[in-house]
């Protein structure tokens, strides 16, 4: 699925958005930074098994107050705190800590991932990595890594790509499991560096596939923009809507048609 251009919005409300989103990097990757360095990491378990944290929450408050702030008639969907108008022109989806695992062990291959959608489609996405001092900004028609341009990888072959995914556990739970690993010994590299990190990567040219096999609306909205708006495309692991389906494949074009054959036992 591609995001929805941002040429049909007015450009100015398009530069007021992006005004914005780096107002909320800004402001919440420094209070990430400051919660990641210290010595303690306050952590509960979720229903569902994950682990959350206070920083999970206080930064998702932030965003709020922030969103509260600039745009008061836009809704809000976090993942820590629920729907607030939902139902809005524009909606801001919020992910305060995509990989929390990472977070709690101090591993910086987190991010603070939020987007807004217009009309229920993905018109805008950040990646902020805090520690690193990366970000990649997108809505479907450009996407910025650190404030340039930013285009995916040239890699032709799957032997010379760099795979990526998050946890191989929930590809095992979620998809095919062999076609994976298939794909994942002709590929030249691969490794767990995921969660939006991964995607990052991809989007900045440093990574070549990243595979999600399960998201989340919080998960897989934003990073829709910035993966199109760097010339990746995204689908589903079947090549359909990844924003339907709540999962992904990012890739290059000629990487993506190569893997979703292998994914999908057609090679």
């Amino acid at each position: 699925m591609r995001a929805m251009p941002a040429e049909t919005i007015s450009e100015k409300t398009r530069v007021a958005l992006w005004e914005t989103a780096g107002a909320l990097a800004d402001q919440a990757g420094d209070f990430l930074r400051e919660r990641h360095a210290r010595a303690e990491i306050e952590v509960e378990t979720k229903p569902d098994g994950t682990p959350v944290t206070l920083a999970d929450k206080e930064c998702e408050q932030l965003l709020r107050r922030l969103l509260a702030q600039r745009h008061p008639e836009h809704g809000v969907i976090g993942e820590e705190f629920g729907e607030d108008r939902a139902d809005a022109e524009f909606v801001w989806i919020l992910d305060p800590i995509d990989g929390t695992k990472s977070f709690v062990h101090r591993v910086p291959l987190y991010g603070l991932l939020f987007g807004v959608l217009w009309r229920g489609k993905p018109l805008l996405g950040v990646i902020e990595q805090p520690v690193t001092r990366q970000r990649v900004t997108g809505d479907g028609a450009r996407t910025l890594y650190n404030g340039a341009p930013a285009r995916v990888s040239q890699t032709r072959r799957i032997e010379d790509a760099l795979l990526l995914t998050t946890d191989i556990g929930d590809v095992a739970r979620h998809q095919n499991a062999a076609a994976f690993e298939k794909l994942a010994a002709r590929a030249g590299l691969f490794r767990t560096w995921g969660d939006c990190y991964g995607h990052l990567m991809v989007a900045a040219g440093l990574g070549d596939i990243m595979t999600d096999p399960v998201l989340n609306l919080w998960d897989v909205a934003p990073l829709l923009p910035i993966l199109t708006g760097a010339g990746a495309v995204a689908t589903d692991w079947r090549g359909g809507d990844a924003l339907a389906s709540r999962n992904i494949v990012a890739a290059n074009p000629w990487l993506h048609e190569q893997a979703l054959e292998i994914l999908n036992g057609r090679a």
